[in-house]
């Protein structure tokens, strides 16, 4: 008797394993975007240098964020801080600019770049020669 009710109001039982896509076209269709984040190895590469700067007693927290059109691995002196350095990746400039840069707390661009790993050198200490 249930079947014939159900057919009558018009419902379609969908079980509950089901997707929500397959309610059927009476349902809008919910358009999911696929949102930007680092991927394994670009997180390996930034976390190691973070882990760098840690025992160096530069940076002591970060946060990381993701949006459909950008991925961020924010760096903190201190938590209660605005973020010292930004570590962004934007794909939609991957192929003009570079998909990778780093930004200060002032918002200036340190450096662009297409690899992650050349861009994070903005990161490394110059030495110093000494000249006689």
């Amino acid at each position: 008797m249930s079947d014939s009710l159900d057919a009558n109001i018009g419902l379609t039982l969908v079980p509950s394993s089901a997707p929500a896509e397959a309610t059927g076209p009476s349902q809008p269709r919910r358009s999911v975007e696929p949102q930007v984040f680092f991927n394994r190895r670009e997180l390996d590469t930034i976390l190691s240098l973070y882990g760098r700067k840690v025992a160096e007693g530069e940076w002591r927290d970060y946060a990381m964020g993701a949006s459909r059109d950008v991925a961020i691995f924010s760096v903190f002196r201190r938590s209660s801080e605005v973020a010292l350095y930004r570590i962004e990746k934007r794909p939609k400039l991957a192929r003009k600019q570079g998909a990778y840069c780093v930004i200060a707390a002032s918002g200036q661009i340190l450096k662009r770049g297409h690899e992650l790993e050349q861009v994070l050198k903005v990161f490394e200490k110059r030495k110093l020669r000494l000249i006689d």
